[in-house]
């Protein structure tokens, strides 16, 4: 089962890799702090799979009958996940993709209260995912500041 986890995590990467950032996120204002595009990959990499261990470990306190809202949460959170690089990149809006991110930053706490009640392992191991995110969100808001008038 732990296989197919990783396979739900990176099939939402794989998804948001639809909308790649493309030659019109190179001409964006971006603030001296945006990392380089190289450390993403090996990022959201790590990331990923321990959102997979994650997920796995509170799916085996119960099964999906058992863990019915916390891994209720983790899809929602996954899906809204997914979503964001098309949002930002394809539809290049990167205003919509801050209201976005808010939404994905605010499931992914709820889905880490929810694993925390099942295993506090798997909680543990999303509060890099969080802090990540926290951290994309400030940038995303930042990117729109900066080309609001672009």
């Amino acid at each position: 089962m732990l296989g197919l986890w990783v396979v739900a995590c990176f099939s939402a990467a794989a998804l948001g890799a639809i909308a790649p950032p493309g030659s019109w996120y190179q001409t964006l204002n971006k603030p001296s702090w945006n990392p380089p595009s190289w450390v993403f990959g090996p990022v959201w990499t790590v990331l990923y799979f321990s959102m997979a261990i994650a997920a796995w470990r509170v799916w085996r306190r119960g099964g999906w009958k058992g863990q019915r809202t916390a891994l209720g949460w983790f899809c929602i959170q996954l899906a809204l996940n997914a979503a964001w690089s098309p949002i930002f990149f394809g539809l290049k809006a990167p205003g919509w993709a801050l209201v976005e991110i808010f939404l994905l930053w605010a499931a992914i706490a709820q889905t880490l209260r929810q694993f925390q009640r099942a295993d506090r392992i798997a909680s543990w191991l999303l509060w890099p995912y969080l802090a990540w995110v926290s951290f994309a969100t400030f940038l995303n808001g930042t990117l729109w500041w900066l080309n609001r008038g672009v």
